[in-house]
């Protein structure tokens, strides 16, 4: 038996047991070291969910993981013991209908680390102890575990921009500086954005968008009508990369989008109403951007050579047992970025 952090109801964590099955072949067994929380976890913690995706039974949370090798299983070539390795949280089956029209962060059979939209639900990666796919673990010679622990969420930005299509030279607007927003723009920059305006309610995530690449930082809660000098004519932003999941934050870019231009949905907080006139009237291209499947490997190889740093996200660590005083400096955007959990040595 291992233990894990369970997560029973809004504001209900606890530390329980969980079994760790025998190693099979193709499988590692993987030692946590660190753990992000992300935005999904928060929701789980603060609401018991998002939008319709409720918990019904007691979840083990985390699916930004990265860990060391402890086992290696039957038929495993190319990892051993003591390697660190990111896991990738997205497990499809490779068999159904959506995976083989290579969509495979559609997959019907998705068992994604962590979430409460099946049931029973799919259990988490914050535990001492994990068995893993050798396909979803990629080694990160090179990089820390907290480093590691960066490649979900870096692979989620890189799959929206993936999904805007070309960048080069494109003026881009990204509404919401939480980690998902700021790497959207580390990502916008590397991919060739010519120019990138950042918007939030919080001068503190400001500040990280700034040092991130972001050109222009407009804090919307100061000023309402700060994005109004781009919604000139019939807009002037090629791309939106809308992160933050709020209605008014979704109100007040689509009028910057010029006509035929892209909006990106990444933001997940429940359902929005979209303004259906504006989007027909000057064509407008609505697409939403959901996990990632291939960019995971990408990621943990964009950190390793350097071409984007994620070190300056992680602004706070606890060991996971303090998984309170966690939650809780996760929950102050005032303070924090990427809060991770320490599950061992790093």
């Amino acid at each position: 038996m291992t233990k894990a952090l369970y997560v029973d109801g809004p504001s209900n964590l606890r530390i329980g047991e969980c079994d760790t099955p025998s190693l099979a072949a193709g499988e590692l067994r993987v030692a946590l070291r660190r753990g992000g929380i992300c935005g999904s976890d928060l929701h789980y913690f603060n609401h018991g969910g998002f939008g319709a995706v409720r918990l019904r039974e007691p979840m083990i949370l985390g699916h930004e993981v990265a860990g060391e090798v402890g086992e290696v299983g039957p038929d495993v070539v190319g990892f051993r013991a003591g390697d660190l390795v990111a896991l990738s949280p997205s497990r499809p089956c490779f068999d159904c209908v959506e995976c083989k029209r290579g969509l495979h962060n559609h997959c019907l059979n998705m068992r994604f680390y962590g979430s409460a939209m099946p049931f029973p639900h799919i259990q988490g990666a914050f535990r001492q102890e994990i068995i893993a796919r050798a396909e979803n673990c990629v080694k990160a010679d090179g990089l820390s575990a907290a480093e590691a622990a960066m490649a979900e969420p870096l692979s989620v930005a890189l799959h929206a921009v993936r999904r805007a299509g070309e960048m080069v030279g494109r003026r881009v607007l990204v509404t919401g500086c939480g980690p998902i927003g700021v790497l959207a723009i580390m990502a916008a920059r590397r991919a060739g954005a010519g120019e990138i305006i950042a918007t939030d309610i919080s001068e503190t995530m400001l500040g990280y968008a700034s040092r991130a690449g972001a050109d222009v930082c407009l804090n919307t809660a100061h000023d309402a009508e700060a994005l109004t000098p781009y919604a000139t004519g019939k807009g002037t932003v090629d791309v939106l990369f809308e992160c933050s999941g709020a209605q008014a934050a979704l109100n007040t870019a689509i009028p910057t989008i010029r006509p035929q231009g892209r909006l990106i949905q990444l933001g997940m907080s429940g359902d929005m109403l979209i303004p259906m006139m504006q989007i027909t009237a000057r064509e407008l291209q609505l697409m939403g951007s959901f996990r990632f499947h291939e960019e995971f490997a990408m990621a943990v190889r964009m950190m390793q050579n350097g071409l984007i740093d994620t070190r300056p996200l992680i602004t706070h660590s606890f060991a996971w047992t303090e998984f309170e005083a966690a939650f809780a400096m996760a929950n102050d955007r005032t303070q924090a970025m990427k809060v991770q959990l320490e599950f061992g040595p790093c």
